[in-house]
Protein backbone atom coordinates (compact mmCIF):
# COMPACT_ATOMS: atom_id res chain seq x y z
CA UNK A 1 0.00 0.00 0.00
CA UNK A 2 1.88 3.43 -1.24
CA UNK A 3 2.08 5.64 1.80
CA UNK A 4 2.17 9.58 0.88
CA UNK A 5 2.99 12.55 2.48
CA UNK A 6 1.67 15.88 2.29
CA UNK A 7 3.58 18.85 3.27
CA UNK A 8 2.05 22.53 2.46
CA UNK A 9 4.51 24.94 2.65
CA UNK A 10 7.34 22.36 2.38
CA UNK A 11 9.47 24.60 0.06
CA UNK A 12 9.45 26.95 3.19
CA UNK A 13 12.25 27.37 5.99
CA UNK A 14 10.87 24.49 8.22
CA UNK A 15 9.07 22.76 5.55
CA UNK A 16 11.93 22.06 3.22
CA UNK A 17 14.34 20.53 6.70
CA UNK A 18 11.50 18.27 7.46
CA UNK A 19 11.24 17.24 3.92
CA UNK A 20 14.83 16.29 3.87
CA UNK A 21 14.65 14.57 6.67
CA UNK A 22 11.79 12.77 6.01
CA UNK A 23 13.88 11.21 2.95
CA UNK A 24 15.96 9.65 5.28
CA UNK A 25 13.27 7.58 7.30
CA UNK A 26 11.69 5.58 4.27
CA UNK A 27 8.82 5.89 5.96
CA UNK A 28 6.88 7.33 2.71
CA UNK A 29 6.88 6.22 -1.17
CA UNK A 30 6.24 9.77 -2.26
CA UNK A 31 6.48 13.78 -1.02
CA UNK A 32 3.52 16.24 -1.86
CA UNK A 33 5.13 19.45 -1.24
CA UNK A 34 2.21 22.65 -1.66
CA UNK A 35 3.52 25.70 -2.13
CA UNK A 36 2.79 29.12 -3.64
CA UNK A 37 6.29 30.22 -2.96
CA UNK A 38 5.77 33.40 -1.56
CA UNK A 39 8.94 32.81 1.25
CA UNK A 40 9.45 29.33 -0.05
CA UNK A 41 12.09 28.30 -2.76
CA UNK A 42 12.20 24.96 -5.56
CA UNK A 43 15.70 24.93 -4.55
CA UNK A 44 15.30 24.64 -1.07
CA UNK A 45 13.68 20.58 -1.93
CA UNK A 46 15.81 18.36 -2.33
CA UNK A 47 16.30 16.79 -6.38
CA UNK A 48 14.48 13.50 -6.13
CA UNK A 49 11.47 11.77 -8.09
CA UNK A 50 10.36 10.98 -4.29
CA UNK A 51 9.60 14.92 -3.41
CA UNK A 52 6.88 16.14 -6.31
CA UNK A 53 6.09 19.82 -6.14
CA UNK A 54 3.00 21.85 -6.66
CA UNK A 55 2.99 25.35 -6.94
CA UNK A 56 -0.22 26.00 -5.29
CA UNK A 57 -2.11 28.27 -3.39
CA UNK A 58 -3.75 26.01 -0.26
CA UNK A 59 -5.98 28.93 1.07
CA UNK A 60 -7.51 28.69 -3.07
CA UNK A 61 -9.03 25.14 -2.73
CA UNK A 62 -7.20 21.73 -3.13
CA UNK A 63 -9.27 19.58 -5.55
CA UNK A 64 -6.49 18.99 -8.08
CA UNK A 65 -4.63 17.75 -4.89
CA UNK A 66 -6.91 15.42 -4.12
CA UNK A 67 -7.10 14.08 -7.18
CA UNK A 68 -3.47 13.38 -7.17
CA UNK A 69 -3.54 11.17 -3.94
CA UNK A 70 -6.40 9.37 -5.46
CA UNK A 71 -3.69 6.90 -6.20
CA UNK A 72 -2.37 6.33 -2.59
CA UNK A 73 -3.19 3.91 0.29
CA UNK A 74 -2.40 5.76 3.05
CA UNK A 75 -2.01 9.67 3.68
CA UNK A 76 -0.37 11.55 6.07
CA UNK A 77 -0.36 15.79 6.26
CA UNK A 78 2.02 18.24 7.55
CA UNK A 79 0.34 21.66 7.62
CA UNK A 80 3.07 24.56 8.09
CA UNK A 81 2.21 26.88 5.16
CA UNK A 82 1.22 30.33 6.91
CA UNK A 83 1.71 34.42 7.28
CA UNK A 84 4.39 33.77 10.22
CA UNK A 85 5.32 37.07 10.81
CA UNK A 86 3.62 39.69 13.43
CA UNK A 87 4.70 42.37 11.67
CA UNK A 88 3.57 41.06 8.34
CA UNK A 89 0.58 40.63 9.93
CA UNK A 90 -0.29 43.88 11.99
CA UNK A 91 0.13 45.63 7.99
CA UNK A 92 -1.97 42.62 6.00
CA UNK A 93 -4.73 41.76 8.25
CA UNK A 94 -7.03 40.45 5.76
CA UNK A 95 -4.63 38.08 3.97
CA UNK A 96 -3.02 36.56 6.78
CA UNK A 97 -6.60 35.63 8.03
CA UNK A 98 -7.08 34.39 4.64
CA UNK A 99 -4.07 32.06 4.14
CA UNK A 100 -4.29 30.70 8.13
CA UNK A 101 -7.53 30.35 8.55
CA UNK A 102 -9.15 29.70 5.05
CA UNK A 103 -5.82 27.83 4.35
CA UNK A 104 -5.64 25.74 7.61
CA UNK A 105 -9.63 25.00 6.55
CA UNK A 106 -8.84 23.51 2.92
CA UNK A 107 -6.07 21.28 4.58
CA UNK A 108 -8.16 19.76 7.17
CA UNK A 109 -11.11 19.13 4.52
CA UNK A 110 -8.48 17.57 2.39
CA UNK A 111 -7.99 15.07 5.22
CA UNK A 112 -11.27 14.50 5.69
CA UNK A 113 -11.58 13.63 2.07
CA UNK A 114 -8.68 11.48 1.36
CA UNK A 115 -9.12 9.84 5.26
CA UNK A 116 -5.60 10.94 6.16
CA UNK A 117 -4.02 8.86 8.78
CA UNK A 118 -2.86 12.01 10.36
CA UNK A 119 -3.01 15.77 10.47
CA UNK A 120 -0.54 17.47 11.78
CA UNK A 121 -0.75 21.32 12.34
CA UNK A 122 2.03 24.13 12.92
CA UNK A 123 0.54 26.63 15.26
CA UNK A 124 2.73 28.86 17.44
CA UNK A 125 4.15 29.74 21.25
CA UNK A 126 1.93 33.20 20.08
CA UNK A 127 -1.40 31.97 20.83
CA UNK A 128 -0.42 32.46 24.76
CA UNK A 129 0.39 36.19 24.57
CA UNK A 130 2.01 37.18 27.45
CA UNK A 131 3.17 34.50 29.85
CA UNK A 132 1.35 34.57 33.51
CA UNK A 133 3.70 31.95 34.53
CA UNK A 134 6.94 30.30 32.96
CA UNK A 135 8.01 27.69 31.70
CA UNK A 136 4.87 27.77 29.78
CA UNK A 137 3.14 24.46 29.35
CA UNK A 138 0.06 23.44 27.57
CA UNK A 139 -2.55 24.44 29.98
CA UNK A 140 -1.01 28.29 29.77
CA UNK A 141 -4.60 30.24 29.17
CA UNK A 142 -4.46 31.37 25.60
CA UNK A 143 -4.74 35.13 24.85
CA UNK A 144 -2.66 35.88 21.80
CA UNK A 145 -1.46 39.40 21.65
CA UNK A 146 -1.45 39.85 18.23
CA UNK A 147 -3.08 39.02 15.14
CA UNK A 148 -0.83 36.47 13.99
CA UNK A 149 -1.13 34.69 17.40
CA UNK A 150 -4.95 34.93 17.17
CA UNK A 151 -5.32 33.44 13.77
CA UNK A 152 -3.25 30.56 15.13
CA UNK A 153 -5.51 29.64 17.49
CA UNK A 154 -8.08 29.32 14.99
CA UNK A 155 -6.05 27.46 13.29
CA UNK A 156 -5.86 25.03 15.79
CA UNK A 157 -9.70 24.92 16.91
CA UNK A 158 -10.24 24.24 13.56
CA UNK A 159 -8.19 21.19 14.07
CA UNK A 160 -9.35 19.66 17.00
CA UNK A 161 -13.31 20.40 15.76
CA UNK A 162 -12.41 18.10 12.58
CA UNK A 163 -10.94 15.75 15.01
CA UNK A 164 -13.79 15.51 17.17
CA UNK A 165 -16.34 15.95 14.79
CA UNK A 166 -14.79 13.33 11.49
CA UNK A 167 -12.36 11.12 14.16
CA UNK A 168 -9.14 12.60 12.31
CA UNK A 169 -6.12 12.15 14.27
CA UNK A 170 -4.55 15.19 14.91
CA UNK A 171 -1.37 16.72 16.41
CA UNK A 172 -1.29 20.58 17.08
CA UNK A 173 2.57 21.29 17.72
CA UNK A 174 3.52 24.85 19.42
CA UNK A 175 6.39 26.29 18.14
CA UNK A 176 8.70 28.30 19.99
CA UNK A 177 11.43 30.68 18.08
CA UNK A 178 12.29 28.49 15.06
CA UNK A 179 15.83 29.55 13.72
CA UNK A 180 18.73 27.43 10.82
CA UNK A 181 19.23 27.15 7.76
CA UNK A 182 16.54 28.06 5.65
CA UNK A 183 15.27 30.66 7.01
CA UNK A 184 13.74 33.22 5.52
CA UNK A 185 14.95 36.67 4.33
CA UNK A 186 13.98 40.12 3.52
CA UNK A 187 11.54 42.60 5.59
CA UNK A 188 9.80 39.94 7.67
CA UNK A 189 13.37 37.76 8.47
CA UNK A 190 13.26 36.72 12.39
CA UNK A 191 16.15 37.98 14.83
CA UNK A 192 18.32 35.53 14.31
CA UNK A 193 18.55 35.66 10.83
CA UNK A 194 19.02 39.80 10.99
CA UNK A 195 21.23 39.80 13.43
CA UNK A 196 23.41 37.36 11.44
CA UNK A 197 23.61 39.20 8.41
CA UNK A 198 23.60 42.17 10.36
CA UNK A 199 26.95 41.95 12.04
CA UNK A 200 28.53 40.09 8.62
CA UNK A 201 27.13 43.10 6.02
CA UNK A 202 27.12 46.05 7.78
CA UNK A 203 28.48 44.94 11.50
CA UNK A 204 25.34 46.58 13.01
CA UNK A 205 22.40 44.99 14.86
CA UNK A 206 18.73 46.72 15.96
CA UNK A 207 17.41 46.21 19.31
CA UNK A 208 14.11 47.07 19.93
CA UNK A 209 13.31 47.53 23.17
CA UNK A 210 16.40 46.99 25.72
CA UNK A 211 17.24 43.59 25.10
CA UNK A 212 15.80 41.89 28.52
CA UNK A 213 13.20 40.67 26.79
CA UNK A 214 13.54 36.69 26.09
CA UNK A 215 12.67 33.75 23.80
CA UNK A 216 13.08 29.84 23.66
CA UNK A 217 15.18 29.06 20.34
CA UNK A 218 15.05 26.27 18.79
CA UNK A 219 17.46 24.75 16.26
CA UNK A 220 14.98 23.59 12.95
CA UNK A 221 16.60 20.36 12.57
CA UNK A 222 14.93 19.54 16.17
CA UNK A 223 11.63 20.85 14.92
CA UNK A 224 12.03 18.44 11.95
CA UNK A 225 12.25 15.66 13.99
CA UNK A 226 9.55 16.67 16.28
CA UNK A 227 6.97 16.73 13.05
CA UNK A 228 8.14 13.46 12.03
CA UNK A 229 7.36 11.97 15.82
CA UNK A 230 3.95 13.36 15.78
CA UNK A 231 2.90 12.40 12.33
CA UNK A 232 4.54 8.91 13.36
CA UNK A 233 3.21 8.65 17.26
CA UNK A 234 0.02 7.24 17.88
CA UNK A 235 -0.27 10.34 20.33
CA UNK A 236 -2.70 12.98 19.42
CA UNK A 237 -3.63 16.93 20.99
CA UNK A 238 -1.32 19.56 21.96
CA UNK A 239 2.35 20.06 22.63
CA UNK A 240 4.93 22.83 23.06
CA UNK A 241 8.15 22.54 21.12
CA UNK A 242 10.62 24.20 22.62
CA UNK A 243 14.27 23.79 24.48
CA UNK A 244 13.29 24.92 27.54
CA UNK A 245 15.53 27.40 27.69
CA UNK A 246 15.11 31.34 28.15
CA UNK A 247 17.32 33.53 26.08
CA UNK A 248 17.60 37.31 25.83
CA UNK A 249 18.01 39.34 23.22
CA UNK A 250 21.11 40.75 24.58
CA UNK A 251 22.31 37.24 25.36
CA UNK A 252 21.44 36.05 21.67
CA UNK A 253 23.61 39.04 20.23
CA UNK A 254 26.64 37.75 22.10
CA UNK A 255 25.66 34.52 20.99
CA UNK A 256 25.25 35.47 17.28
CA UNK A 257 29.29 36.72 17.64
CA UNK A 258 30.43 34.12 19.46
CA UNK A 259 29.17 32.05 16.55
CA UNK A 260 30.81 34.12 13.83
CA UNK A 261 33.74 34.22 15.82
CA UNK A 262 34.15 30.17 15.66
CA UNK A 263 32.98 30.48 11.97
CA UNK A 264 35.64 32.62 10.99
CA UNK A 265 37.96 32.86 13.13
CA UNK A 266 37.75 36.85 13.62
CA UNK A 267 35.62 38.30 16.79
CA UNK A 268 33.16 41.43 15.21
CA UNK A 269 33.18 44.69 16.56
CA UNK A 270 29.54 45.27 16.57
CA UNK A 271 27.42 48.40 17.15
CA UNK A 272 24.18 47.92 18.44
CA UNK A 273 21.08 50.30 17.86
CA UNK A 274 18.56 50.63 20.13
CA UNK A 275 14.79 51.33 18.92
CA UNK A 276 11.01 51.31 20.83
CA UNK A 277 9.24 47.92 21.42
CA UNK A 278 7.01 46.39 18.62
CA UNK A 279 3.97 46.56 19.10
CA UNK A 280 2.36 42.76 20.02
CA UNK A 281 5.79 41.90 21.46
CA UNK A 282 5.86 39.55 24.62
CA UNK A 283 8.66 40.43 27.09
CA UNK A 284 9.36 36.61 28.10
CA UNK A 285 8.98 33.19 26.63
CA UNK A 286 10.21 29.63 27.92
CA UNK A 287 8.78 26.39 26.96
CA UNK A 288 7.69 23.41 28.98
CA UNK A 289 8.33 20.69 26.56
CA UNK A 290 8.00 17.76 29.15
CA UNK A 291 4.47 16.87 27.42
CA UNK A 292 6.59 16.55 24.38
CA UNK A 293 9.29 14.60 25.18
CA UNK A 294 6.69 12.02 27.53
CA UNK A 295 4.06 11.34 24.96
CA UNK A 296 5.94 12.00 21.14
CA UNK A 297 9.53 10.72 22.79
CA UNK A 298 10.79 13.88 21.62
CA UNK A 299 13.74 15.26 23.18
CA UNK A 300 15.62 18.95 21.42
CA UNK A 301 19.31 18.10 20.65
CA UNK A 302 20.97 21.18 19.14
CA UNK A 303 22.39 23.55 21.88
CA UNK A 304 22.06 27.17 21.25
CA UNK A 305 25.40 27.64 20.62
CA UNK A 306 26.25 24.78 18.10
CA UNK A 307 22.75 25.48 15.92
CA UNK A 308 23.92 29.53 15.77
CA UNK A 309 27.39 28.05 14.23
CA UNK A 310 25.61 25.95 11.75
CA UNK A 311 23.72 28.68 10.98
CA UNK A 312 25.96 31.42 10.86
CA UNK A 313 28.28 28.74 8.16
CA UNK A 314 25.05 28.58 5.65
CA UNK A 315 24.34 31.87 5.84
CA UNK A 316 28.12 32.83 5.07
CA UNK A 317 28.10 30.37 2.27
CA UNK A 318 25.00 32.07 0.76
CA UNK A 319 26.69 35.63 1.23
CA UNK A 320 29.55 34.22 -0.68
CA UNK A 321 28.46 32.48 -3.48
Amino acid sequence: MARCLVVSGGAGFIGSNTVKLSLTTGLFDAIFVLDNLYSGLLENLPSTDRVKAIVIDVAEGLERVEKLLKGYGQVWILHLAAIVSVDEAYRDPINTIRVNVMGTANLLELARRVDAQKFVYASSVAVYGEPEYLPIDEEHPLKPANLYGATKLMGEQLVRQYGEAYGLDYVNLRYFNVYGPNMRAGPYAGVVYKFITGILKKGEITIYGDGSQTRDFIYVEDVAHANLKALTATATGTYNIGTGIETSVKRLAQEVINAIHVVTGKRPHVKVQYAPPRKGDVKRSQADNSKARDRLNWTPKTSLGSGLVKTVGWLLARIQA
